[in-house]
C-alpha cells in the first residue's frame, strides 16, 4: 500500500468523505454568438441579457461576441451542470436567430476588423475593462482571444481543514496560522495540476482541427483535412497548443508564474504587472488622439493577462487586484482553465467530467506535491503541447524528473492513484459515480479512439464534413436542445429580475464615478 492510499484510508476513517461532501464547486463557460451560418455576430451584447459588466451569471469575455455563462458555487457537479443548463435556456431565449457556437475553436472568421472587443459601458471600471481587452489585441492579436472554453472551479470545504490540521500535525489555532495551512494545500494541488496537467487534453479536448479562416491569409503548419479545414492527426486540443490559448511572446517578455509557495507566485505577478517591457513600450500607451491601447506597457496589463492552465484565486471586493485579494485573505478557491468546450454536450461540459475533475484535484492535494526545478519547469510546458498537439500518437513519450514515460503508462499510473480517491468520495453515495467516471477515463488511456478528439475526426470523416460544417451541426443541435427544453417560472423571473438589476448596477457605477479614467487608472495601480 502507497502513501496515497494510507492517508485515504485514514481519511475516510476519520469522516474525510462527509466533510468533502460539502466542497463547492462553479463553471464558466465560453460560447461565441454567431449568425446561423456561422459567421461572429457583430451585434451588441443583447439588452434582455442585462449588463455584461454587473450580471452575476451572464457577461463577456474578449469579444462583445463572446458570452461567458457562470454558476455560483453549488454542492455537486448535478447542481451546477444544471444551473448552467438553465442559464443556456434562459440565454437562448433572447438570442433572435444567433446560435452559440458549439466548439472551442471558431470558424468563418473574416480578419481581425471583424472582430469587436467587448464593451462595459462608461463607468471607470468598465472601460477598463475594455482597454485591457484592446491592450491583448495589440499584444497578442484579437484572433486568438476568441477561442473558448470551460473553466472548472472547486473550493473544498471549510470544516475538511481542520481534520487536514490534524493528519498534517499542525495545531492551527488562529486564524492566520489555518489560513497558511489552506494555501499550502491548495498550492501543492495547483503544483501537481501542473505536472499531470497534460491529461486533461488528452482526455478532455475537443479541438484537434480548425477552420483555415483562423489563419486568415497565412496559411498553417499543419495538413489539410479538407479544403477548408486544417487537423493534425494525433492532435487532442489545439486550443491548448502553441496556436491557441497562450502567452506567445512570453519568453521575449520574461514572465513565468513561480506555484512554489502562494508567496512566490503573488511576488512573480506583481513583477511582472510593475515591470515596463520594451516590447510593449513600442505598441505605445495612447493613440494619436489620445485613446488608451493597452492599460500600461508592463510585462503584463493585470494579473489576468497571464495565461495558464489552473490558477489560485480568492474572491474580490470592488476593484480589489487578485494578488491583493489572495495576499489578505488567501486561497478560496482553484480554477482550472484547460477544458475544451465539449462538442458533444450542450452546455460544453458533462457530469461525468466533473466528478473525475473533483477526484482529480483532490489527488493533486493528496499526493507529495515538491518544488518545481528550474528543470522541471520545461518539462511540464513540453509535456502540455505534447499531449495536445500528438497526444493520440502511439507510445508517445513525455518526460518526468528527466527520464522519458510513455503517455498511456504514465496516464495509468495516475487513474490508478485516483481510485482510492474515487474510493472516498463514493463512500456516501448509493452506486459509485466517482469510480464510474474514472473508469470511463481509463477506457481512453487504453484506447485513444475513445477520446473526444479522435470520435470528432471519425465523425467528421464519416460525414464527410469540414470541422465548420460538423461544429455547425452540432451548434444548431444544440440550440434546438435549449429551445425544447423549459426552465421553472421561478428560475425565468430570477434571471429576468437580474438582467434588470444589472443594468441599474451599471448605471448607479457610472453616476458614481468622478475624475478622470487617467487618475483613476494610475490609484488603481497604486493600490496594494
Amino acid at each position: 500500500m502507497n502513501n496515497l492510499e494510507s492517508l485515504v484510508i485514514e481519511l475516510q476513517r476519520s469522516g474525510a468523505a462527509e466533510l468533502l461532501q460539502r466542497s463547492l464547486t462553479g463553471l464558466e463557460k465560453e460560447s461565441l454568438r454567431v449568425a446561423p451560418d456561422g459567421t461572429l455576430s457583430q451585434k451588441p451584447h443583447p439588452a434582455l441579457l442585462g449588463s455584461a459588466l454587473t450580471h452575476s451569471c451572464v457577461t463577456t469575455d474578449y469579444s462583445e461576441a463572446m458570452l461567458e455563462l457562470i454558476t455560483p458555487p453549488m454542492r455537486g457537479a448535478g447542481q451546477s451542470l444544471e444551473f448552467l443548463c438553465d442559464i443556456h435556456t434562459h440565454v437562448y431565449k433572447n438570442l433572435g436567430d444567433e446560435i452559440l457556437w458549439a466548439t472551442s475553436m471558431p470558424c468563418v472568421l473574416a480578419g481581425e476588423t471583424h472582430i469587436p472587443i467587448a464593451r462595459y459601458g462608461e463607468s471607470h471600471a468598465g472601460r477598463m475593462k475594455h482597454v485591457y481587452r484592446v491592450g491583448l489585441g495589440h499584444r497578442y492579436g484579437k484572433v486568438m482571444q476568441v477561442i473558448a472554453g470551460v473553466h472548472y472551479n472547486y473550493s473544498i470545504a471549510e470544516s475538511f481543514w481542520p481534520l487536514w490540521a490534524d493528519f498534517k500535525g499542525v495545531v492551527a489555532a488562529r486564524q492566520g496560522e489555518e489560513q497558511q495551512l489552506i494555501d499550502a494545500g491548495y498550492m501543492g494541488m495547483v503544483r501537481n495540476l501542473q505536472r499531470y496537467g497534460w491529461i486533461i487534453p488528452y482526455l478532455f479536448g475537443a479541438s484537434p482541427a480548425v477552420c483555415k479562416t483562423f489563419f486568415g491569409d497565412q496559411g498553417a503548419n499543419m495538413q489539410e483535412f479538407d479544403e477548408g479545414t486544417y487537423y493534425e492527426p494525433y492532435a487532442t486540443s489545439l486550443r491548448m497548443s502553441d496556436i491557441g490559448y497562450q502567452n506567445q511572446k512570453e519568453e521575449s517578455v520574461g514572465i513565468k508564474a513561480n506555484y512554489n509557495t502562494l508567496e512566490s507566485y503573488i511576488d512573480s505577478l506583481r513583477c511582472a504587472i510593475n515591470t515596463s517591457s520594451p516590447v510593449w513600450e513600442q505598441i505605445g500607451l495612447k493613440d494619436e488622439e489620445g485613446n488608451y491601447k493597452q492599460l500600461n506597457t508592463n510585462i503584463l496589463q493585470i494579473e489576468n493577462e497571464y495565461y495558464s492552465t489552473v490558477r489560485p484565486k480568492q474572491l474580490l471586493q470592488g476593484m480589489e487586484k487578485p494578488t491583493s485579494a489572495l495576499n489578505a485573505r488567501g486561497i478560496r478557491y482553484v480554477e482550472l482553465r484547460s477544458l475544451d468546450v465539449n462538442a458533444y454536450q450542450p452546455q460544453g461540459i458533462d457530469e461525468t467530467q466533473m466528478l473525475f475533475l473533483e477526484a482529480f484535484l483532490l489527488t493533486c492535494m493528496f499526493q507529495e506535491s515538491p518544488a518545481i526545478t528550474l528543470d522541471e519547469r520545461p518539462e511540464i510546458d513540453n509535456n502540455l503541447l505534447l499531449s495536445a498537439h500528438r497526444g493520440r500518437e502511439p507510445r508517445l513519450n513525455l518526460r518526468r524528473n528527466g527520464a522519458d514515460i510513455t503517455l498511456r503508462a504514465w496516464g495509468e499510473e495516475l487513474l490508478c492513484s485516483m481510485e482510492a480517491v474515487c474510493s472516498l468520495l463514493d463512500a456516501n453515495e448509493s452506486d459509485t459515480p466517482y469510480q464510474a467516471a474514472l473508469n470511463l477515463q481509463r477506457r481512453k488511456i487504453e484506447s485513444a479512439v475513445e477520446t473526444p478528439s479522435a470520435l470528432m475526426l471519425d465523425e467528421m470523416r464519416e460525414n464527410g464534413e469540414s470541422f465548420y460544417h460538423f461544429a455547425r451541426r452540432k451548434s444548431l443541435q444544440h440550440n434546438r436542445y435549449f429551445h425544447q427544453r423549459n426552465i421553472s417560472r421561478e428560475t425565468e423571473q430570477h434571471f429576468i429580475d437580474e438582467g434588470v438589476n444589472s443594468l441599474q448596477r451599471q448605471q448607479q457605477k457610472e453616476a458614481a464615478d468622478s475624475g478622470a479614467f487617467d487618475v483613476f487608472l494610475a490609484d488603481y495601480f497604486a493600490s496594494g
